[in-house]
């Protein structure tokens, strides 16, 4: 990457973070079911993330989640941490699947196993956290997943998804005619080198989350 593609693709990331970040704050659709929110930040980061990468699409997800952390959100780290878990696996899988070959078909792979794998991991980490930042029992966490949760998580990917599906092509287009984005392939080495983190972070992340759930079942958490 030249020094000038450096400096626009700096610009433009910013300028997409700034917009999550405002999709967040202005956005969203609070107390959903007493607690769940809705915000289309992750909109904004999936289309960020399937121009310039799963690496940069997960660091503005970190980014912006720690500026909600710092301003509207009164559920401190523990918010952090399941914001950015949502965050992650949407759009980090969502991407690495969408970004080597950049084609409607695999977009749509993409964004489905996206949806799919966040609503595993926000199953799975709501019935480790929700305990300890609610106060209730975990029966009672088990017992919301069908009625709340599930279908909570699956309108949220789904409506993710579908908005993702409607606006890519025109923000790219637009950043392409600001000379935002250059017209260039993806580098192969730059792909691979990707791709082996993201999945390397992601496959982390399920590692720690099952052996939580595993502790949780053994009666030490």
């Amino acid at each position: 990457m030249t020094n000038q593609n450096r400096v626009k693709t700096i610009c433009s990331v910013g300028m997409l973070t700034a917009l999550a970040i405002a999709a967040d704050m202005f956005l969203r659709l609070p107390n959903i079911s007493g607690f769940l929110t809705y915000e289309p930040k992750d909109v904004i980061l999936t289309i960020s993330a399937f121009i310039y990468g799963p690496l940069i699409g997960l660091l503005m997800s970190l980014i912006t989640c720690t500026v909600e952390m710092l301003t509207i959100s009164t559920t401190g780290p523990i918010g952090l941490l399941m914001n950015f878990l949502a965050s992650a696996m949407f759009v980090g899988v969502s991407s690495v699947i969408y970004y080597r070959k950049k084609t409607i078909s695999r977009a749509i792979v993409g964004l489905v196993a996206g949806s799919l794998s966040m609503i595993a991991i926000m199953l799975l980490w709501n019935y480790i956290m929700t305990p300890i930042f609610m106060g209730v029992p975990r029966e009672a966490v088990l017992g919301m997943f069908v009625p709340v949760l599930i279908p909570f998580n699956a309108i949220k990917a789904g409506l993710n998804a579908a908005l993702v599906l409607l606006l890519y092509k025109g923000a790219v287009t637009a950043l392409r005619k600001s000379r935002l984005v250059p017209e260039r392939e993806t580098n192969d080495s730059e792909y691979k080198r990707s791709n082996t983190i993201i999945i390397a972070i992601i496959s982390a992340l399920l590692v720690a989350t099952m052996l939580l759930v595993l502790l949780i079942f053994a009666g030490i958490i």
